[in-house]
């Protein structure tokens, strides 16, 4: 339990520095509901989501009330959608994605995650399915979100499903040209993907995983920022170690409400408490920006050198000071530098600062990987194919999660700002150099063999 000095100046952080609960997940199993009858899935997914989730929302609600804690998100991640999949057609997926839309908006959460395909190694007729059924599921519902896992540590890189994807982008973004491809913001590609991650678009239930579980993403840029001012602003010569610090310190702090939170939700709906991911993940309000920390830290324009230690700097101390507030630290916890979603990032993006390069640069040692990203929509398949591909060799040789979310807005041309609305904010349409170059090497296919275990350096 929290302390009283602790809540006290927690609830600064609340009322001042854009301290929020991100998200309360609910993860549900529904592997239960599978068989061979469309119309019998479609139910028992209605029925199970109805019975476990119908109090997700009130609860949050009253807590939110009671300790004066804004939660942003209420959220579903189901087990893998590619399970329930197994014999049929992309008709029976969309029904499916469907009957997960509905569901979920009567329970009243914002979005159900977990229509999921697990590709590293190979690929069964279901995930081929779910894949193929991508543009038509993304396209007309509202809430469900889809993720690929295409590599991972021990399996390599399957180039195969790599090239599907960069295909699949196209189709999703001409299947939501009017809304300027958004539903290809409702898709994560991923390496080494977490069982636990509560945050969309790529939330999840794994497979080692309980029947229903709660797990918090906690998110607090603007924490940091303030924190870090504060500790400036006494005037002492400070090195970088003593603003990790700070850091660590900050993170402990937000950590501990996350998990206060988690657990009287888990304990209110009588499942579970998973774990709270401790993510700086930005929002489009001035604030609440992963870029400004960078700012704070000496970085006056992002994307120039220093840029990567700079992120490298802020994971490691989110981590620890995560690490050090819980025993339930899981998903991803660390920070995201999603550029249509921070303010700051994006107007770096804009004046040609931050370019796909660099981004690629500091994803190596970020939470997640190269995230909202809006690219010219006449970029070829290939080559957002070997974007992906660069991104997951990031991920299998480091042994950490990356995740690709490139949007191709049809017709944006490079310099376009494109309005992506609410959380999502705007953002630049980035210049990919070389656009067209790494045709030949996506389509030889095939999988890209994990590295040597026993080597490492």
């Amino acid at each position: 339990m929290l302390r009283t000095d602790e809540i006290l100046s927690t609830m600064q952080m609340l009322h001042a520095e854009h301290l929020d609960v991100r998200t309360v997940t609910l993860g549900l199993n529904l592997d239960d509901c599978a068989g061979p009858d469309v119309d019998l899935i479609c139910r028992k997914i209605r029925q199970k989501i109805s019975r476990y989730a119908q109090g997700l929302v009130p609860a949050c609600d009253r807590l939110a009330g009671r300790y004066g804690v804004p939660i942003t998100n209420k959220r579903l991640a189901i087990s893998s959608a590619a399970v329930l999949l197994a014999g049929h057609g992309t008709q029976a997926a969309v029904e499916i994605a469907h009957a997960l839309d509905v569901a979920a908006g009567e329970a009243g959460v914002d979005l159900v995650g977990g229509f999921t395909a697990f590709c590293e190694k190979g690929m069964t007729s279901a995930d081929a399915t779910l894949i193929d059924s991508l543009p038509m599921v993304l396209s007309k519902t509202q809430r469900v979100c889809a993720s690929v896992n295409v590599a991972s540590r021990r399996a390599g890189i399957n180039m195969d499903a790599v090239g599907r994807m960069g295909r699949s982008l196209l189709e999703i973004a001409a299947a939501t040209a009017s809304n300027h491809g958004f539903g290809c913001a409702k898709l994560l590609v991923y390496s080494n993907i977490p069982q636990d991650n509560p945050f969309m678009a790529g939330a999840s239930l794994g497979a080692g995983e309980a029947e229903a579980v709660i797990n918090v993403g906690v998110s607090g840029p603007g924490v940091v920022c303030s924190g870090l001012r504060r500790r400036i602003e006494t005037g002492d010569k400070l090195t970088l170690g003593d603003l990790a610090e700070e850091i660590k310190i900050t993170a402990f702090r937000v950590t501990r409400v996350g998990e206060l939170i988690g657990r009287e939700v888990a304990q209110e709906l009588k499942v579970p408490f998973g774990i709270v991911d401790l993510s700086l993940a930005p929002t489009p309000a001035i604030g609440d920006s992963v870029g400004e920390i960078l700012r704070i830290l000496g970085i006056d324009n992002i994307g120039a050198p220093g840029s990567t230690a700079a992120v490298a700097l802020l994971t490691d101390a989110v981590k620890k000071g995560g690490a050090f507030a819980s025993s339930s630290v899981g998903g991803l916890s660390g920070a995201f530098i999603p550029v249509s979603e921070d303010s700051v990032l994006a107007d770096a993006a804009a004046r040609g600062h931050l370019v796909l390069e660099k981004l690629e640069a500091m994803t190596s040692v970020c939470s997640v990987g190269l995230d909202m990203i809006a690219v010219p929509g006449d970029t070829p398949a290939e080559t957002l194919a070997a974007i992906i591909a660069d991104e997951m060799a990031i991920g299998v040789v480091n042994n950490k999660t990356t995740g690709v979310r490139l949007i191709p807005v049809p017709g944006g041309k490079v310099g376009d700002i494109v309005e992506f609305g609410g959380l999502f904010g705007s953002a630049p349409i980035m210049e990919i150099r070389n656009s067209g170059a790494s045709s030949r090497f996506v389509n030889f296919g095939g999988r890209i063999p994990a590295p040597i275990q026993s080597l490492n350096n």
